[in-house]
């Protein structure tokens, strides 16, 4: 009896670790599917992308158009440019997916367009007013800058600098870029005619590298690499990140990517790439801020 006592007590013991090994197989399994619907997840992207729009914005949608196709080989992403006008008519249209702007859709569009679009606030983008590296002239105050842009001084030997005449080189009113500069650097006056004008940021820069006297006004994107001309800053606060941070430069603007509707799988895909934490590194090696970064201050003193 009490050897059979024993038998019994060893059965229960390979029960009981059978049943645990049973158990513990289940778990392994569901695990395994867990990471399967993880994988799954993440799942490559096929398919084509148009995007057309804000020059601003151009060279970050570029890069994460460059980098998200290299994880994605069986997607495709075509990003131009145009003027943030531009690529919101053409996005309502249909003839693109997305729309990139520097400026909310109403300020471009009819209310009855823009209310068919779906704003993804992307980045911020600060814009800086630029001359030639050779001029001298690194601070203007606001005063100087508006009557620049207006036309009432027209030398630079008015505001410190050589006895060179200034040459304006400005934007369309499509432009999203000079909706921003247009507000918040020149407190909503009309720019005067410039020699020249146009909303291609390279177009621009080559100008004001080539014409001691020439002053435009790119995003500060532009700026990151480029050493042959100046960022000004307005009543001694330089255009960087830290002051559009910290609320001290309040030339900047959120950058727009609109779709009509409901993002599309790969509209969502793309979109949600550029803004990931994963990538939010390259969005301000680029020279564009992060909106998480953005103080109350800065925040406040924009939306006065």
């Amino acid at each position: 009896m009490k050897e059979t006592s024993k038998s019994g007590k060893r059965s229960k013991v390979f029960k009981v670790l059978a049943l645990s090994c049973v158990l513990a197989m289940a778990g392994a399994v569901f695990t395994g599917c867990g990471n399967s619907s993880s994988s799954s997840s993440s799942e490559k992207v096929k398919g084509t992308l148009t995007a057309s729009g804000s020059s601003a914005l151009q060279p970050l949608a570029q890069q994460a158009a460059d980098d998200f196709t290299a994880e994605n080989p069986d997607a495709s992403v075509t990003i131009n440019g145009g003027g943030s006008g531009t690529g919101l008519q053409q996005v309502y249209d249909g003839s693109v997916d997305i729309g990139n702007s520097d400026v909310f859709a109403e300020e471009k569009l009819d209310a009855s367009q823009a209310a068919e679009l779906k704003d993804h606030e992307v980045a911020t983008i600060t814009v800086a007013a630029v001359v030639n590296k050779d001029l001298g002239v690194k601070n203007l105050t606001t005063d100087q800058l508006t009557k620049i842009f207006t036309g009432q001084i027209t030398n630079w030997k008015d505001v410190g600098g050589p006895d060179e005449a200034i040459m304006l080189v400005t934007r369309p009113s499509s432009s999203g870029t000079r909706a921003l500069f247009k507000q918040y650097a020149i407190g909503g006056q009309e720019e005067t005619a410039g020699s020249l004008e146009t909303d291609d940021s390279g177009t621009l820069l080559e100008a004001v590298k080539q014409n001691k006297g020439a002053i435009g006004y790119v995003a500060l994107s532009y700026l990151v690499n480029d050493k042959d001309v100046v960022g000004v800053s307005i009543d001694g606060v330089k255009p960087s990140l830290k002051n559009t941070y910290n609320g001290k430069y309040n030339v900047w603007g959120y950058e727009h990517m609109y779709t009509k509707g409901k993002a599309s799988k790969i509209e969502k895909a793309y979109i949600d790439f550029l803004t990931s934490d994963d990538y939010a590194e390259n969005v301000e090696s680029l020279g564009y801020g992060a909106i998480s970064k953005m103080s109350d201050k800065a925040i406040k003193n924009h939306d006065k």
